[in-house]
């Protein structure tokens, strides 16, 4: 079954961090715990129309946190996010 562009990524990670990377070309999204690094460039290129040089993956660990007023333990949720490596000249418009 193929997997759809809307399925894969599922939200630009807007951070100070991303916002520098982004004027050198390199844009960070979350992504499906399932996608691969072929997923994630054909969804940029289905979304956004550009095609990425480099695609990588990160696995986001989950981390034990302490909630807020309470004497009680939780977790994070984790996930995956990918860096985007584009050619130079392209660039994405994040709202």
């Amino acid at each position: 079954m193929k997997k759809h562009a809307g399925h894969i990524l599922i939200a630009p990670r807007i951070t100070e961090k991303g916002a520098y990377m982004a004027e050198a070309g390199v844009y960070c999204f979350n992504v499906a715990q399932d996608s691969s690094k072929r997923d994630v460039a054909t969804a940029i290129l289905d979304v956004y129309k550009v095609s990425p040089r480099k695609v990588t993956l990160v696995a986001i660990p989950r981390k034990r946190v302490m909630t807020r007023g309470t004497n009680r333990r939780g977790t994070t949720r984790g996930g995956k996010k990918a860096y985007v490596f584009l050619k130079k000249g392209d660039k994405i418009e994040l709202a």
